[in-house]
């Protein structure tokens, strides 16, 4: 099989492609247009600014740094791979570790060349993304005591969003000379929360699908204490989403309205999944949480570009 052969069935099986860019293509556009709303507030000429090419750079550089969190994710993971998981991609050969190296530089330089073409200043941020990145690869130098504490684990991987999302932004803001607009840290606290959203959904399984050496909350924590963790962070997602609504003035009854739907949605989800018994729902959190995660973005989205129209 040749190289772009085997890449290719990676990505389908550890990267797919389609899937990720929906959601990384909502989050680029919800932050984009939000930050150029937010600084609408205070300066009227930035409704005559564009938002396609900043968007589309910042879809970009955000899907390569996806794609570099799993690549980083292939090298922490190794061992255990080995031991518990022979049926990956890079323990079982189809892909190296040096092949996934070679495509995450090969994405970084074209980064940095968008970046830099775009304005020099977006470099700074993007070498926070990155540094970031290569601290969670060597388990911020303390694997195993972040493995003794997966709560620890859990947090200190999530502040990747938030300097995700801070780049996206910067996209628009710090491209036009302007300030960190206000409203900022809210959408940095939804990426914050909706992080948690994703990451507890894709470790809740049901019984019959937990694997012997596999670290999932629902075999940590048991079936319904991390339902109700998921449930919480979708609830401080949903809330948090809504302030953010505020800040550019257009948290009226039907945005609000959604993202209650949003939250309803998740009760149904979690009653459904019921105690994690049942294989046929056992994905239905990791599912769901997708769905909310891309709820929240387009409602975002739709609402800040309705705001820069006026």
């Amino acid at each position: 099989m040749r190289r772009f052969q085997r890449l290719y069935q990676y990505q389908r099986e550890r990267f797919p492609l389609a899937a990720t860019a929906l959601l990384v293509g909502a989050l680029s556009l919800a932050s984009v247009t939000y930050a150029q709303a937010a600084r609408l507030q205070v300066d009227e000429t930035v409704a005559a600014k564009g938002w396609l090419i900043p968007v589309a750079v910042a879809f970009f550089c955000a899907l390569g740094f996806f794609f570099q969190l799993r690549v980083a994710d292939e090298f922490k993971d190794y061992a255990e791979d080995l031991a518990y998981r022979p049926y990956r991609p890079v323990p079982r050969g189809l892909v190296t570790l040096r092949e996934l190296t070679g495509a995450a530089a090969t994405v970084a330089a074209a980064q940095a060349l968008l970046a830099w073409l775009l304005a020099p200043s977006l470099l700074g941020p993007l070498l926070l993304v990155w540094g970031y990145i290569e601290l969670m690869r060597v388990e911020f130098f303390a694997p195993a005591w972040l493995k003794a504490h997966p709560l620890v684990y859990l947090l200190s991987h999530m502040v990747i969003l938030p300097l995700i999302v801070f780049f996206v932004t910067a996209c628009d803001w710090l491209v036009a000379g302007a300030a960190p607009p206000a409203g900022l840290g809210w959408l940095l606290g939804l990426s914050f929360a909706n992080g948690l959203v994703f990451e507890l959904g894709r470790k809740i399984r049901a019984a019959p699908d937990e694997e012997p050496g596999v670290q999932t909350y629902s075999a940590l924590w048991g079936p319904q204490r991390a339902v109700a963790g998921w449930l919480a962070a979708l609830t401080v997602a949903v809330l948090v989403a809504g302030f953010a609504l505020r800040q550019i003035h257009i948290a009226d009854v039907w945005n609000l309205g959604l993202l209650s739907l949003v939250w309803c949605g998740a009760l149904v989800a979690a009653w459904r999944f019921g105690g994690g018994q049942d294989k046929a729902h056992g994905n239905m959190i990791e599912r769901y949480a997708a769905v909310a995660i891309l709820a929240t973005y387009v409602t975002l989205a739709a609402s800040a570009l309705l705001a820069r129209q006026g």
